[in-house]
């Protein structure tokens, strides 16, 4: 007898048998391994929350740990109304602090040529009645271009061989049609800025009909009263004057540059208005920088919290990374750096800043007295009077409490630190996990095939038996 399906020959729900078989096999292995998946997949997460989190402390920390982002300068500008806009400055850290009075009487300008009146009918006209010449455009000597013409070349084509000239170092030209019997008028406008930065045209080939397009001096040539010689710009710093061929005036005050934007406003009587150029610490950039600082801390406190907790009860489950002492461990360490002194700072430590651990192990800006004024308070004093010290507080290069957190957290947030190592060690576990699992699939294969061959023998056996009795059956009756 051919057995079809298990338990068919005996009538015996022998199929059923063999699942239950095979799922008690499996359950137990299955669990276990969903466990430590689970426990494996929350440790990568909760790694991965903390170094978002650590990221986050560090660029905070990174902003203070240098003294050019404590002490920088911040220069603040008076117009005299919000309408002009005649001055903008930067300033560097080594800046002293002060305040000036600044006019503007003058921007730089490049020089500006005009042909005379009369000298061309028409733009369309030919330069030369006959032959070729050529026009050299030239600042000083080490910037200079050559346009060539012939007797084909109009005004027209001459503005634009100049345009667009490969080696035009900044000359621009265009004609001005005057619709009088001046005729049309060509201009061209140098961008080098500064005195003593004059455009000059040469006539290289003395073809006298190309003089009335250059600035050699003799009749024929342009006008002086048509030429505009390039020009500083020139500003008053507390009654000095002061010029600068360009219109950003660099270092005239120590440590400042300033760009002239526009001339002066004048009063009724025509005199200048000045504008004032306050050079001073940033407060609030680097107060701001603070309560970044003590935002970010709390942040990381939160989450090391959150990770590391254990449920109050049955019904709360654990953090993800329930008691892990490398957290704590470095939980304890931030703390330990926050709560130091440092002794080149006058400050002492963060409590003078105003900043204060509170019962929780988060910083804040401290409501507490002492004596010596609420947080606030002592923020601001600080920020008031002693930038210095405030810079030594974060910056000192043995003590100072940004460098020591930036590099103590550097140890567990780089790519081979600890919290990396940890990563590199779970997903090794994740690994080994899908590795069980595809055992456990070839394990129950073979389990299943070898339960089976055994119930297939009970079935043909039970199926005989059931033969045999039936047939002793039919002959006894």
């Amino acid at each position: 007898m051919t057995i079809q399906s298990l338990g068919v020959g005996s009538g015996l729900a022998l199929d059923d048998l063999v699942q239950q078989l095979i799922s008690a096999e499996r359950q137990p292995k299955e669990t276990s391994l969903n466990a430590r998946e689970e426990a494996v997949e929350a440790e990568i997460s909760g790694l991965g929350q903390i170094k978002s989190k650590l990221s986050e402390f560090k660029d905070s920390v990174d902003d203070l740990r240098t003294d050019s982002d404590i002490n920088g300068r911040e220069p603040t500008i008076k117009n005299p109304s919000e309408d002009n806009d005649v001055l903008s400055a930067e300033a560097s850290s080594s800046a002293l602090r002060g305040s000036y009075s600044i006019t503007v009487e003058q921007l730089s300008a490049g020089s500006r040529i005009t042909t005379n009146a009369g000298d061309f009918s028409s733009s369309s006209d030919a330069l030369l009645s006959g032959g070729t010449g050529s026009l050299t455009f030239a600042v000083g000597t080490d910037k200079s271009f050559t346009v060539d013409v012939d007797n084909t070349t109009t005004l027209a084509d001459l503005r634009e061989l100049v345009n667009n000239s490969a080696d035009n170092f900044g000359v621009t030209a265009n004609i001005i049609e005057t619709g009088t019997a001046e005729g049309p008028r060509l201009v061209f406008v140098s961008e080098e800025t500064g005195a003593g930065n004059d455009l000059s045209i040469t006539n290289d080939t003395g073809n006298a009909e190309l003089d009335r397009l250059t600035t050699g001096g003799g009749a024929t040539n342009i006008s002086a009263a048509n030429i505009e010689l390039a020009k500083n710009a020139i500003a008053s710093v507390d009654g000095i004057v002061v010029e600068s061929s360009s219109n950003e005036f660099d270092n005239s005050i120590q440590n400042v540059s300033f760009t002239v934007n526009e001339l002066s406003p004048k009063d009724a009587n025509g005199n200048a208005l000045s504008s004032t150029l306050g050079i001073g610490f940033d407060k609030e950039g680097l107060e701001q920088k603070i309560r970044d600082f003590v935002d970010n801390y709390n942040g990381l406190i939160d989450e090391v919290g959150r990770l590391t907790r254990y449920g109050e009860s049955n019904l709360e489950d654990d953090g993800a990374l329930a008691g892990d002492s490398l957290l704590r461990g470095m939980q304890s360490g931030l703390a330990k750096i926050v709560s130091e002194n440092v002794s080149n700072s006058s400050l002492g430590g963060l409590f003078r800043l105003g900043v204060e651990l509170d019962k929780d192990g988060k910083l804040e800006i401290g409501s507490s007295d002492f004596g010596l004024g609420s947080g606030e308070d002592r923020l601001k004093a600080a920020l008031e009077d002693s930038f210095d010290d405030i810079a030594k507080l974060f910056t000192d290069e043995n003590e100072g409490i940004a460098v020591r957190l930036y590099n103590f957290v550097e140890e567990f947030s780089s790519s081979d630190g600890l919290i990396s190592l940890r990563e590199k060690s779970a997903k090794e576990s994740r690994e080994n996990i899908n590795s069980a699992r595809e055992s456990l699939e070839l394990r129950m294969i073979s389990f299943e095939q070898t339960v089976r061959a055994k119930y297939v023998n009970l079935d043909k056996t039970v199926a005989q038996l059931n033969q045999t009795g039936s047939a002793l059956f039919a002959a006894l009756y």
